[in-house]
């Protein structure tokens, strides 16, 4: 089985300081989560940024200052920007960071319900105008999908030439309004996609460390971060990314899965070394 990439979603664009204290904000707050991140064992960085009060941008130079500050804390990790931004953006303001020409971003790949009012908007015009500017660029887009209708989308686009190998999904699971994080909910995303196609799965809140164990007993891999859930267990909150990601780590050594660096994550996607 091949070596386990753990991805970190170090802040997201929702959850806050009242959530959880470690939640970072400024740029280097920022920086050190993602290297407490990578020091534990994550070779990506899943990156959203902040403005000093904690309100979320995609503003290309806050992108720029802060993916500097992470290489200068660890020069080798892959850093991957979130092109879903916040609910409201325009595509336009979404897609400001892969002007930095990443390795990775994120592509959203269909529309969810966030729950109240929040819909998330992906349109099929909206995936291919994305996927269409992502692949001009020569980033590999990490394609994010929150139940199989979104995997659907993904694989007519791919007929088409619109969307391009190498696939690498991301299951985003547990989201109100999206597919839930039960096995079998895993299972049927995992069987529907092409065996050439590599995926990560992100389970979010109570679900995380469930699908993590799933995917790393299935030979797939795994994103946690403070983003998408702030609790190390049942009522005690996570002190930073760090221990979400040892979490994973230690569950890795119950199968056997070995971590891959930054350097061997590159080889698994098919980018540059």
């Amino acid at each position: 089985m091949e070596k386990l990439i753990i991805t970190c979603a170090i802040s997201g664009a929702e959850v806050t300081k009242n959530d959880n204290s470690y939640v970072p904000y400024t740029v280097e707050e920022t920086a050190i989560e993602a290297y407490n991140a990578y020091s534990a064992g994550a070779s990506i960085i899943h990156l959203h940024v902040r403005n000093d009060d904690g309100t979320p941008t995609q503003d290309v130079n806050r992108f720029e200052e802060t993916i500097n500050a992470i290489k200068e804390k660890c020069p080798n990790v892959i850093i991957q920007p979130s092109t879903g931004g916040a609910v409201g953006m325009s595509n336009d303001e979404r897609l400001q960071p892969i002007m930095l020409k990443p390795e990775m971003c994120t592509l959203d790949c269909g529309s969810v319900n966030f729950g109240g009012d929040e819909v998330f908007i992906n349109s099929e015009n909206d995936v291919i105008y994305f996927a269409e500017k992502i692949y001009k660029k020569g980033i590999l887009p990490e394609l994010e999908c929150f139940g199989k209708m979104h995997i659907d989308q993904v694989m007519r686009l791919y007929k088409k030439g619109i969307i391009k190998d190498h696939l690498h999904f991301s299951f985003v699971l547990g989201i109100p309004g999206g597919m839930t994080g039960e096995e079998r909910d895993f299972l049927f995303l995992k069987d529907s996609i092409p065996k050439s196609a590599t995926y990560s799965v992100a389970g979010v809140g109570r679900f995380e460390f469930k699908l993590a164990e799933l995917s790393i007993k299935h030979g797939g891999h795994v994103r946690v971060g403070l983003e998408d859930n702030i609790y190390i267990s049942k009522g005690v909150k996570a002190e930073g990314n760090k221990a979400l990601v040892k979490e994973v780590v230690r569950i890795a050594s119950l199968y056997g899965r070995e971590i891959a660096s930054p350097s061997e994550a590159r080889k698994i996607l098919g980018l540059k070394v």
